[in-house]
């Protein structure tokens, strides 16, 4: 334990996204000897991976969006609710600071802790600062970023700013230094290809054929392991025994950990958790970004890994969502067209990719290495280091800040900021 045990509430949204991070600080936390909570929705709850010693408290998250004015009100009065009972769960936990990780989720939490002037830390887990933690930037005492460059960061903030990245699973850090999978122009060609919870479906349509694509001394070569959605499980094994490439399909592997670190290639989408994971383990890939996410958050995600060298990135056209199956006539056939040629050039673009990056073993051993650069191991420690600061007695010279003018920077340098400044600003 680094010092006196504290309590502190985590809240987060109710995504894997934003669950994931805050499983890995409430680990780091609990090692150090403190007592955490966490907040979110009741989607949220069911995350896996909460670890058993995380008390978790369902608030209702109460969403403002949308043109309808009645959601307003339904959302405002959610809002209210959770609000009122994150105080009374404040009166009795007397937290030392309070988390948020964004999310709609978080905002009740976040605007209670604010209201009793707790003091208040940000995660940022994409590389675009999301829309709640954007509305809390200039009240909170610290925001910790995932990389360098966070769109809608206000550089007025640049004093609370704290660079630590994303933090892990422990199951995936702990195999930070395995070696990357021997690799040679004879040997099989292990990849891996996901695509989260969102938008998998045309990960599963395309990928088949431009894998079947491949030259044959590379094709011959493949071994792939893919995770789909139950619908499209059946199918997608059509695809690959039609093809004769051998294919290990689930709707979830539970050891993904594993099968990252065995794999040469990873092709899959680019939310902040699988980007993190990669660099953690240090695996190339080819990024697809989910072309809906909110802000384009999740093209921004890659810029760091692809300017590197460690990954590779293909734009999905924005396609619509109806399913043929559910038209008749000319109307079908249009969408079928539409979709056949999308389908079809984002499978030559993946042939394409795949083959540069594995055309010789150098090449991808080194996208790997460029890849594992970009990981940043301490974040859980470096966030809980940041975390620890407040409601504590006066620290050592333990955190950096950035320095005036200047970029983030990495935690564990320089001095905690005071919540004073912060809290003066509740006051006015």
């Amino acid at each position: 334990m680094s010092g006196p045990s504290r309590h502190y509430v985590l809240a987060a949204g109710g995504t894997g996204g934003h669950l994931i991070p805050a499983f890995a600080l409430a680990a780091e936390l609990h090692a150090r000897g403190h007592h955490v909570a966490l907040i979110t929705d009741e989607r949220g709850a069911k995350i896996p991976g909460k670890p058993d010693y995380l008390t978790t408290h369902v608030l209702p998250q109460g969403r403002i969006a949308g043109k309808n004015p009645l959601n307003w009100l339904k959302g405002a009065r959610g809002v209210l609710k959770g609000r009122s009972m994150a105080k009374r769960l404040f009166e009795s936990f007397q937290p030392s600071a309070v988390i948020g990780f964004g999310g709609y989720p978080s905002l009740p939490t976040m605007l209670a802790a604010s209201a009793m002037k707790i003091p208040t830390v940000l995660h940022e887990q994409n590389a675009v600062l999301g829309r709640v933690n954007r509305y809390f930037a200039k009240r909170v005492n610290a925001i910790a970023t995932p990389c360098e460059d966070v769109d809608f960061l206000d550089a007025r903030h640049e004093n609370k700013v704290t660079l630590v990245g994303n933090p892990v699973r422990e199951q995936v850090l702990s195999l930070r230094e395995e070696p990357f999978p021997d690799f040679s122009e004879d040997s099989l060609f292990r990849i891996l290809v996901t695509g989260g919870s969102q938008g998998a479906r045309i990960l599963s349509q395309v990928i088949p054929e431009a894998l079947a694509m491949l030259p044959p001394t590379l094709c011959s070569r493949l071994q792939v392991i893919q995770q789909c959605r139950p619908e499209d499980i059946d199918g997608v094994r059509q695809r690959y025994a039609h093809h004769g490439i051998p294919a290990e399909l689930a709707t979830y592997f539970e050891d993904m950990a594993e099968r990252l670190a065995g794999a040469h290639l990873f092709i899959g989408r680019s939310g902040a958790s699988t980007i993190a994971e990669l660099t953690a383990v240090g695996r190339p890939a080819i990024l697809i970004p989910l072309p809906y996410a909110m802000d384009d958050h999740q093209v921004a995600n890659t810029r760091e890994i692809v300017a590197a060298g460690g990954a590779r990135v293909i734009r999905q056209p924005a396609i619509t969502t109806e399913d043929p199956d559910l038209l008749t006539g000319d109307k079908r056939n249009a969408l079928l067209r539409e979709q056949g040629a999308i389908f079809d050039k984002m499978a030559k673009d993946i042939c394409l990719q795949v083959q540069a990056i594995a055309k010789n073993p150098q090449t991808l051993a080194n996208a790997a290495h460029a890849s594992w650069n970009c990981g940043y191991p301490k974040a859980a420690k470096d966030l809980a280091d940041l975390v620890e600061s407040f409601g504590a007695a006066p620290i050592m010279d333990v955190l950096r800040v950035v320095p005036e003018g200047g970029a983030p920077a990495r935690a564990g340098e320089a001095l905690a900021r005071s919540v004073s400044a912060t809290n003066k600003e509740f006051a006015q």
